[in-house]
């Protein structure tokens, strides 16, 4: 499903559907607020979250797979947490990428897995468990603000600063999963990626979370940069890997917008291999959407990487330090 383009209509001016939604708004906003009362398993190693106010894709996985990569980097061992969207495996199962699929894992928990451990299902606490008995000594969970099943040491909100938080509006009438204030006021930090254009970082208060500030840059280096390009995505902002490219220098023919987590049919990899032949192009994806590919397709279709950059070093240290203890004291 695609977001209704109401919901990124500034707050001022929210438009018909949105006030109409309202009520429905403050029915999801009361159930979110019930179900976040229950106190979670505490586990006894730290647990930072990534996790968001709104519905969509914020760079949640690759501000993750960036604090992983920098545990592991001190010594920890860290493992992930996940829903496993879109998966079937029984919950607490450790995902092994070189034999589940998206479909049985989730496309999230593959690229995960290929870091430091996964483990996936809705009940955070039994991910954990299983992940502490498999010798892990910190964990991050990649989503999971909103669920209280697992106590969260640390949890950052995540924000795309093209979008912000939208309208404003929680669903259906926007694209919250809970009102601003309340969110941010659970939260230990703001993590804002990509250019704020929402003005996000003047809106917090001063006695607010700190924030800090990323951007998401494209790994290129795969792509072939003398040939046309036909560029497709699934993922919550396609326009987000489309503009990547473009910040690279690449100018794709075609832009092929799909829904986050779309599953690809055998049609529409045949249309999309087509329209390629036709412009004798070269296929160009995101590593989320690659995992969901087939495997025939997937040899067919060059896959653009990203990675987080921090707008100054000393930004991760700040996240890192409370979550995991200094490592020189």
């Amino acid at each position: 499903m695609r977001a209704p383009a109401f919901w990124w209509h500034a707050p001022a001016h929210p438009g018909w559907a949105a006030r109409l939604l309202s009520p429905l708004s403050s029915l999801y906003a009361t159930a979110t607020a019930r179900r976040l009362r229950h106190t979670g398993w505490r586990a006894p190693v730290p647990v930072l979250c990534c996790g968001n106010i709104g519905v969509g894709g914020t760079g949640k996985t690759p501000l993750a797979l960036d604090l992983a990569r920098r545990a592991i980097a001190r010594g920890r061992r860290p493992a992930f947490l996940s829903r496993g969207y879109g998966g079937n495996l029984p919950a607490g199962a450790r995902v092994d990428p070189d034999r589940h699929t998206a479909s049985e894992a989730g496309d999230e928990p593959l690229l995960l897995a290929r870091v430091a451990p996964c483990y996936v299902g809705a009940d955070r606490a039994v991910s954990a468990r299983r992940a502490i008995q498999d010798g892990a000594d910190c964990l991050l969970m990649d989503d999971g603000f909103q669920n209280p099943t697992l106590h969260q040491d640390i949890a950052l909100v995540v924000v795309d600063g093209a979008t912000g938080f939208g309208n404003g509006r929680v669903l259906p009438a926007g694209p919250l999963r809970e009102p601003v204030h309340a969110g941010l006021a659970r939260a230990g930090g703001v993590v804002v990626i990509g250019a704020d254009r929402q003005g996000i970082l003047d809106s917090i208060e001063k006695n607010g979370p700190p924030c800090f500030t990323a951007t998401l840059q494209q790994d290129v280096g795969n792509v072939p940069h003398d040939r046309p390009l036909v560029a497709f995505a699934g993922i919550g902002r396609p326009a987000k890997f489309f503009d990547g490219l473009a910040s690279m220098g690449l100018a794709p023919l075609r832009c092929m917008a799909f829904a986050d987590h779309h599953p690809y049919t055998p049609t529409e990899c045949r249309d999309l291999l087509t329209l390629a032949a036709r412009l004798g192009a070269c296929l160009v994806t995101t590593e989320k959407d690659a995992v969901r590919l087939p495997p025939a397709m997937r040899a067919q279709v060059t896959t653009a990487g990203v990675h987080l950059a921090w707008d100054t070093p000393a930004m991760p240290e700040r996240i890192l330090d409370p979550w995991l203890g200094r490592t020189d004291a």
